[in-house]
């Protein structure tokens, strides 16, 4: 196959592959979380609230095999992660997804507890 972008919707697209890639909730917080300078594994456990070490390290390991962060070992403990070209391209669309988010994740929290209400009286009336 042609290592072109096609419609999105035939499964061997790599449109869709890249999509897949970046719509983990984790990896869409690394490749953040590393925008701004390298950061070792503990400083993104940290900095990434909820994220275990176990899947920091999977997702790691991923963008890592599809060539958007690079591993860099300096010493035996002394690992940091870092962007690499490709991965900084995602940095602008983060961006602008985390600009939507704070712009309208009030609205979206009003609808989803509007929603679980509306719920609960059904199954109470029902």
């Amino acid at each position: 196959m042609q290592n072109v972008a096609g419609p999105a919707f035939l499964a061997d697209c790599p449109t869709r592959l890249a999509v897949d890639i970046i719509s983990d909730k984790w990896a869409v917080l690394v490749v953040f979380g590393l925008s701004l300078q390298p950061r070792r594994h503990g400083e993104l456990v940290d900095l990434i609230g909820g994220i275990s070490r176990k899947v920091l390290t999977q997702t790691l390991r991923r963008l890592q095999q599809y060539g958007l962060v690079e591993r860099r070992a300096e010493a035996p403990r002394r690992v940091e992660y870092s962007l690499t070209d490709l991965g900084r391209t995602l940095v602008g669309p983060i961006e602008v997804l985390t600009d939507w988010a704070r712009d309208h994740g009030g609205a979206i929290v009003d609808f989803q507890e509007a929603a679980e209400a509306a719920s609960a009286r059904a199954r109470a009336a029902g």
